[in-house]
């Protein structure tokens, strides 16, 4: 056996996973499992922790190497684990030399588990091209950004990625056109703050120009869609690009975390209830049949009953397809942890309501879809996504094929043909 990587959370660790395969086989590693930990969530350590147990059980002569957010904020923690035979940084992790390091250190009996750096020293994002994914998927991600400026007060995501920096615009153009060279249907722009990229590079373009740049340099890409964005920084040319290129996907993620002004200044967010709502009429306006998906954190210390129902409410006012909820957890060295917390079960209870209110929007859309022609991107043998994201079940169609299809019913969770 060679490497396995067990990847949990964003879209990033998608990406990085096939940087992290690539080194370390090619240092030489055999038998061994890497954890690529997530850190957003107290329940996404958790279940890092129960999969090393359960993987040690499993297979007693791996070794088992944790990576990730959570390996560069609570490397003790995993260290003390008896399973755990090493703890790579979060930057470190996509470095040659830390695979090589950890095979000598496997080689020579050391004692010494944690090879974590500082990742706030870390200022520039080296390019990584992969010539393609080990699972052939027919949508891939590609890594445009890292790290996180800003410092909302319930993210403990800057202390494991760092400080904002960007993988320069002609990196990732020639990644996107190796990617679609080799197949990739659709490419997937992603990032832990997507709207800040370039800020640290010359002459500081924004995403909006990379996605121009890529759209027109790589004609042979089929799709190209954007992963989660900060609305209130989103650029005139990713809305102009968004309107006019029919190859960019209608379909946009946003991070709103509240409906409620109040709620927003807590967290330290930096738009309004009302931006939220202006920008999606606005793109709406660009691109009509556009579909918005969005993080809401329900219970955010504070946070009443009627504060909560504004964010409920936004599900409706800004026109939401997909919701992401998240239960506010608290995390250790975030100013959230330390405010007036809500309690447990009503955290639990405002979950479930988002959550109902996200699925009914869904089913919705799924509804409004019936006689439309669709081009639907071929996943798997039983499921496609349309240019909206929206699931589709089909069957008796080439995996990684564009096919256009007419809607002719739901189940209520996928649509049919």
């Amino acid at each position: 056996m060679a490497v396995d990587i067990v990847t949990f959370g964003c879209r990033l660790n998608a990406f990085e996973a096939e940087v992290i395969r690539r080194e370390a086989e090619g240092a030489g590693l055999v038998d061994t499992i890497v954890i690529n930990s997530c850190a957003v969530t107290n329940e996404a350590v958790a279940q890092a922790r129960q999969s090393i147990r359960k993987l040690k059980r499993e297979r007693p002569s791996a070794r088992i190497v944790v990576t990730g957010c959570a390996a560069q904020t609570q490397s003790g923690m995993f260290a003390d684990m008896a399973e755990v035979d090493r703890i790579v940084g979060n930057d470190d992790k996509m470095r040659a030399s830390a695979w090589q390091e950890t095979r000598s250190a496997f080689d020579l009996g050391a004692s010494e588990k944690i090879a974590v750096s500082d990742i706030m020293a870390v200022k520039e994002m080296a390019p990584h091209l992969i010539d393609g994914y080990a699972s052939g998927l027919p949508r891939v991600f590609v890594q445009v950004q890292n790290g996180c400026d800003h410092r909302c007060t319930f993210c403990i995501i800057p202390y494991g990625r760092g400080n904002s920096r960007s993988v320069p615009m002609g990196a990732v153009v020639e990644q996107v056109r190796n990617l679609a060279e080799r197949g990739h249907a659709e490419i997937v722009l992603t990032g832990v703050d997507l709207t800040s990229y370039g800020a640290d590079l010359p002459g500081a373009p924004k995403l909006g120009l990379l996605t121009r740049q890529i759209l027109r340099h790589v004609p042979e890409l089929k799709r190209l869609r954007i992963s989660s964005i900060d609305s209130i920084e989103a650029d005139d040319d990713l809305l102009e690009a968004i309107a006019d290129d029919a190859r960019l996907m209608p379909h946009l993620h946003l991070s709103l975390q509240s409906g409620d002004d109040m709620i927003l200044k807590r967290m330290k967010r930096r738009h309004s209830r009302q931006d939220a709502i202006t920008f999606c009429d606005q793109v709406r306006r660009l691109r009509p049949d556009i579909v918005f998906g969005a993080d809401i954190i329900a219970g955010f210390p504070t946070e009443s009953e009627e504060m909560f129902s504004r964010s409920l409410d936004l599900v409706d006012e800004c026109g939401l397809t997909f919701l992401h909820v998240f239960p506010y957890s608290p995390r250790p060295g975030t100013p959230a942890a330390k405010m007036p917390q809500v309690a447990g079960g009503a955290i639990k209870e405002r979950a479930k309501r988002l959550r109902a209110a996200g699925e009914a929007a869904l089913r919705q859309r799924l509804q409004a879809e019936v006689g439309k022609t669709r081009e639907v991107l071929i996943e798997s043998e039983a499921q496609g996504r349309t240019e909206h994201y929206l699931p589709v079940a089909i069957a008796g169609e080439r995996v990684g094929s564009v096919v256009p299809r007419t809607i002719t019913g739901s189940d209520g969770e996928r649509l049919t043909v």
